[in-house]
């Protein structure tokens, strides 16, 4: 898992250089594949997963997951865009995604996706042996909705492993203490889906684009993260990152 892991944080430390003003979507999804099986000598592991027909989910602005590569989609100074990727390597899959902010993003655009990268890390925190999946959502809802913003509710984290999902689902919403009790080898994702709007959302007729309902912005940070006998581990941390010795407050992006 942390072999795969490694490999998914190089993916992304590699679109650093990709991702600007005028590429299309569908030229990012085959610049990852590309990059994923020569390069890497992994595969992508949603590539045909559920019938999916591409390497990646390109989410851009209200949408909130599941965005579908397009050459038709070329991506606008202003644009916010998670990528979320997953790659699978001897048989052990990793899990996680992105937001890029494209050329003069808006104040409250830079908002949105610093305040979802922070809400990660919140719950991300709450992860050690004993702590509970409740203790994560709870952390994760609370510092949502204290600045101003709302929490999707129908997707998830999810366990992963040598499927891309797997048991327990792990809910960024909650009560503190309650739920699956966490225990050391535990190897989850942690990927909350934060609204400028309302919670509400809606599928596009494509079957699997999600956007917010009211149209406003979406912001998505994911990771895949293990217990350890101590607290945790994130498996697919970047080379841009660390992790915060407390939790991360709004603007630390």
């Amino acid at each position: 898992m942390r072999q795969a892991g490694q490999l998914l944080a190089q993916v992304f430390d590699y679109l650093d250089g990709v991702v600007k003003v005028g590429i299309s979507t569908m030229e990012i999804n085959d610049l990852v594949d590309t990059y994923i099986t020569q390069t890497l000598q992994a595969r992508p592991a949603s590539k045909g997963q559920y019938g999916y027909q591409y390497v990646l989910n390109s989410s851009v602005n209200h949408v909130v997951c599941h965005g579908v590569p397009s050459p038709s989609q070329k991506l606008r100074s202003g644009d916010i865009i998670n990528l979320d990727i997953t790659l699978e390597k001897n048989g052990f899959i990793a899990d996680s995604s992105k937001m890029y902010m494209l050329g003069d993003v808006s104040p409250l655009a830079k908002r949105l996706v610093e305040t979802t990268y922070a809400a990660m890390w919140q719950g991300i925190q709450c992860v050690k042996p004993g702590a509970t999946l409740g203790d994560i959502g709870h952390r994760i809802q609370t510092y949502a909705q204290a600045h101003g913003y709302s929490v999707v509710r129908e997707f998830c984290g999810h366990g992963i492993g040598r499927e891309m999902h797997e048991a327990p689902e792990v809910l960024h919403y909650g009560a503190a203490g309650k739920g699956l009790v966490l225990e050391a080898g535990m190897v989850f994702t942690i990927e909350p889906m934060i609204n400028q709007g309302k919670a509400k959302i809606k599928q596009k007729k494509d079957g699997w684009t999600i956007v917010t309902s009211d149209k406003k912005l979406s912001a998505q940070w994911e990771h895949t993260v293990a217990v350890t006998e101590d607290g945790f581990e994130v498996l697919t941390l970047r080379a841009d990152e660390q992790v915060p010795a407390t939790a991360l407050a709004e603007g630390s992006l």
